[in-house]
């Protein structure tokens, strides 16, 4: 009776947080409307202009130098504080921000109902294995800003009975030897703590050798480890993998013609900005010098990406992720759902005025943006060699790039507690949210659970 009646209260939060989303979407309509009358077509004017202009404006100030730079800067500025007070002046700036606060409840009560019904999810499944014996770590005392010393990695890695080789930052040491040495020698586990581009090169020997990699999350941004669900603040946590509080995951990892990565292989304008020797000293200033040129095809290759039968032509820019990056959800930006999916993500970009600048407030429907899911991709270019930046690496490579991914080809051992991946928040469908709202019983949930957005909708649809 007690689980009956909390599953009862739960159906019952479910339709009302629906009829909430639905309610609110309608009040945020019709207080424009209702209050503005004819000047709500001005309202929703001067929100789509103000925007359109500033994303243009930024456009420019990539695009330009001196003092048209200046210029563009000072326009991304004033276009909305312009709007602002247009709306202020005109008495409509409180109904804005009403209708606004309106959507904002609207869209979390509706993800609230979607997210309680749990049909989006899926979990990468959790393998018990024994503990290994003889496990092999290697450690960059630089990564992270000294992470490896200030968290006494080697030392408590040690205790567990690993074996650390510590990098030796006066000379170059190459670790994927290291690694490989080590599987040779005996070692039953890969572990590394550094930056993806190190933990990269290691999981492509753990892979070719079926012994499971520990991911230390000692990096600068640790993205990998992000989305493995690993503690980013306390990379200490993650030595519990070491002992029989460890699980492991099977997870996908990609290759750009034969190098591996785990999060994303980049083509065009960032990988360009990467090589130049003045980057790690001044970001910023080395990336507003050579965008201009990179962005108006002044200086660098020309792309052609080919992704089955589509192809994207002459763009400024081509992620190639392992596995599909949210884009339905600001909150979910830079974040993977899945790493086991056995698909590459694909984001290309192309823009060649203000105006298909401006078109990008349209998000994942904006022209110039090229969103596909793909299990290999080919990058052509009008040059026997192109910068690549894989996982942050900068590398030049022979063209054409071939990037494939490889299902389930690694095994990351990881500690059974760990924050774990946030759980995604599901697309808006205002169908399903209506039928929610109508329903008088228990919820049914879809017949087919398995809905991952626009990538896996779009990977079905090719197969």
């Amino acid at each position: 009776m007690g689980i009956e009646h909390l599953d009862v209260r739960a159906h019952a939060r479910q339709r009302w947080a629906a009829r909430a989303a639905l309610g609110c979407a309608v009040l945020a309509v019709l207080l424009p409307l209702g209050y503005a009358r004819g000047a709500s077509l001005l309202l929703v004017a001067g929100v789509v202009l103000g925007a359109g202009l500033t994303v243009a404006a930024l456009w420019w100030v990539l695009t330009r130098r001196g003092a048209a730079r200046i210029a563009a800067g000072t326009l991304a500025v004033a276009a909305p504080v312009g709007v602002v007070w247009w709306f202020a002046v005109v008495n409509l700036l409180w109904v804005v921000i009403v209708s606004a606060a309106l959507w904002g409840v609207a869209v979390w009560s509706g993800k609230f109902a979607l997210s309680s019904t749990k049909s989006h999810q899926r979990h990468v499944p959790e393998h018990r294995v024994p503990a290994p014996t003889r496990p092999f770590l290697i450690m960059n005392p630089k990564s992270g800003g000294g992470k490896v010393e200030r968290f006494r990695l080697k030392e408590r890695a040690e205790r567990l009975g690993a074996t650390v080789h510590l990098l030796d930052p006066a000379r170059h040491e190459d670790v994927a030897v290291l690694a490989r040495d080590a599987v040779r020698n005996g070692a039953d586990l890969l572990g590394v703590a550094g930056g993806d581009g190190t933990q990269a090169q290691v999981a492509a020997i753990a892979a070719a050798y079926d012994v499971p990699l520990l991911v230390i999350s000692a990096g600068t941004r640790n993205h990998f480890a992000m989305d493995l669900g690993l503690d980013r603040d306390n990379p200490a946590a993650c030595l519990d993998a070491l002992t029989d509080k460890g699980v492991e995951l099977h997870v996908d990892l990609g290759y750009a013609s034969g190098h591996p990565f785990v999060n994303n292989a980049s083509f065009g304008a960032y990988a360009a900005v990467v090589q130049s020797p003045a980057y790690r000293d001044d970001k910023v200033r080395t990336t507003l010098e050579l965008l201009p040129e990179l962005l108006t095809h002044q200086r660098g290759p020309r792309l052609t990406a080919r992704i089955g039968d589509a192809v994207i032509d002459a763009p400024q820019a081509v992620l190639v992720s392992n596995n599909v990056y949210r884009s339905d959800d600001l909150v979910g930006l830079g974040r993977r759902e899945r790493l086991d999916a056995g698909v590459l993500g694909v984001v290309g970009v192309r823009v060649d005025s203000a105006a298909e600048a401006a078109g990008l407030v349209l998000g994942p429907n904006a022209p110039g943006l090229s969103l596909l899911v793909a299990d290999e991709i080919v990058v052509e270019a009008d040059r026997p060699e192109i910068e690549v930046g894989v996982d942050g690496e900068a590398l030049v490579l022979p063209t054409p790039v071939h990037c494939r991914v490889s299902p389930k080809a690694l095994r990351v051992r990881v500690p059974r507690d760990r924050p774990g991946v946030p759980e995604p928040k599901p697309p808006l469908d205002w169908r399903r949210l209506r039928k929610l709202a109508a329903a008088v019983g228990r919820t049914a949930l879809p017949k087919h659970r398995e809905r991952y957005g626009w990538a896996h909708e779009l990977w079905n649809r090719r197969r």
